[in-house]
């Protein structure tokens, strides 16, 4: 399995447009979830045995995914994508349900009445939810599994799970990005995990070309400067997914 995962490393492109020619949006467009995933030619729908909803991926993140998930079921581990792609006007639904305090958070508080500074109310949601543009999930490389608490995958089951993901997964090409112990980013997050042979050549563009200033066009964009979203969040990740 390992030399399958150095094939398909090294068989990736950086350019997010692969092989098929993709005049209507550029790489940052691309990184931002700009696009409409179910009308995009690199992207496919996910089989309803690997997904609990209708989701897409990219289509090399979903072969390698599905390699991934059969390997595991001869171990006796059943992987289900809980989460996948969601695109920029999905993610800023998400956050500004929670900025206007029609979606609660945590305790069952809303931000609208209890937190006016912005910058506070953004660094709240941000426990919880990505900014639009910065989501990880706007890539087709990443997803959510099995479950969304940290908690089930402590114990029982959910530890078999991870206790399986993090001794295999790596062999398929996949990472865990938000990793316990890190000094910037969101907090740990065992389910997710990133299809790196896509997702390393999308995160060294971030590096590059990715500022705080094209963080625009939602609610509360204009404390992405401030919380230094890029460099904090967008590239606050394990070392070992970058």
């Amino acid at each position: 399995m390992i030399f399958v995962f150095l094939v398909l490393y090294n068989f990736s492109n950086p350019d997010i447009r692969g092989s098929e020619p993709i005049k209507s949006i550029d790489t940052l467009q691309y990184i931002m979830g700009k696009f409409e995933p179910a009308k995009h030619p690199l992207f496919t729908k996910i089989p309803s045995a690997y997904s609990v909803k209708t989701e897409y991926l990219r289509k090399e993140t979903l072969e390698a995914f599905i390699m991934m998930a059969n390997a595991a079921q001869k171990d006796g581990i059943k992987l289900k994508i809980l989460s996948a792609t969601r695109n920029f006007n999905a993610q800023k639904t998400i956050w500004e349900n929670k900025w206007t305090g029609k979606t609660l958070v945590g305790k069952g508080q809303n931000l609208a009445k209890t937190q006016k500074d912005p910058v506070k109310r953004a660094q709240i949601i941000l426990e919880y939810s990505s900014m639009p543009s910065t989501s990880r999930h706007h890539w087709g490389t990443d997803m959510d599994l099995n479950s969304l608490s940290n908690d089930y995958f402590a114990s029982g089951e959910g530890k078999k799970i991870y206790d399986w993901l993090t001794g295999h997964a790596a062999a398929f090409g996949f990472c865990q990005p938000y990793t316990a112990g890190r000094l910037n980013g969101y907090h740990e997050e065992k389910w997710h995990w990133t299809y790196m042979p896509v997702s390393k050549p999308l995160t060294d563009f971030c590096q590059k070309k990715m500022f705080n200033n094209k963080i625009t066009g939602f609610l509360g964009s204009q404390t992405a400067p401030t919380i230094d979203i890029v460099k904090k969040y967008m590239l606050g990740i394990n070392p070992e997914c970058l």
